[in-house]
């Protein structure tokens, strides 16, 4: 593999963490799905396998991870766009 002359070693801080804060805003909606599927885990009340979870536990659990989600993508957003709005003014 050759290198490119004049092409630089490491990635500057800033793009590294701008990149890595884009593969956050791409992983959360898989992240979140995935978190959504965690009530198909719980105990079923037919069962006898364990006590079940009640209903309104599971609601309050799915509607804390749709507000978690929508919270951790508003501050993705806003640090993105500052920096997205810092770099085109520079």
């Amino acid at each position: 593999m050759s290198k490119l002359p004049g092409s630089p070693l490491f990635l500057e801080r800033r793009s590294y963490r701008f990149r890595r804060m884009m593969d956050a805003v791409r992983l959360l909606p898989l992240l979140v799905l995935g978190f959504w599927m965690v009530p198909l885990l719980w105990p079923v009340p037919d069962t006898s396998a364990g006590d079940a979870v009640p209903m309104s536990h599971a609601l309050r659990y799915v509607f804390g991870v749709w507000l978690a989600g929508i919270a951790c993508c508003f501050l993705l957003w806003r640090r993105t766009a500052r920096q997205i709005a810092q770099e085109t003014q520079g």
